[in-house]
């Protein structure tokens, strides 16, 4: 099942053969489509994906992201204005992220390391917010209060 939905529009397609391409359909609505009226990515030349742009399914080129999550900016004040549409408009390992407004900026990620935390620690301290953080491989994992770098799993 494939759900496009860009506010003014809603559309629900179900297929059980269909294998979507790799990469993400972009938030940036001026690229240049391929080809229009495209049901599936099978449906789009080359890499392109079939994306929903101001109501028309439309082939464009695919967005990929970078590595690393987004920061959490909820509750903080950001501009109202997409200064990026994707990664790929950011230098760098930079990201594009919501801004804490309605808009997007270029943002360094959180690192996410590998593995899992082990089971809480009895510390009842933030020594660690998120991974970046914490020294070579230990990842900020949550204790029995608080968080601390701890080696993963």
């Amino acid at each position: 099942m494939t759900l496009l939905d860009d506010s003014r529009c809603f559309v629900l397609f179900f297929h059980s053969e269909i294998h979507p391409k790799p990469g993400e359909c972009s938030r940036r609505a001026l690229l240049a489509p391929s080809k229009s009226g495209c049901v599936s990515d099978q449906d789009c030349p080359g890499d392109h994906k079939c994306c929903v742009f101001d109501c028309e399914d439309v082939c464009v080129a695919p967005s990929f992201n970078k590595p690393g999550v987004c920061p959490d900016t909820t509750g903080q004040l950001g501009y109202c204005a997409f200064l990026c549409f994707d990664d790929r408009d950011c230098s760098d390992e930079l990201k594009c992220c919501r801004n804490g407004c309605a808009g997007y900026n270029c943002m360094p990620p959180f690192q996410v390391k590998p593995g899992r935390c082990p089971l809480h620690q009895e510390t009842c301290v933030d020594h660690c917010f998120h991974d970046g953080q914490c020294p070579g491989d230990q990842k900020c994992c949550q204790a029995a209060c608080g968080h601390t770098c701890s080696q993963p799993l």
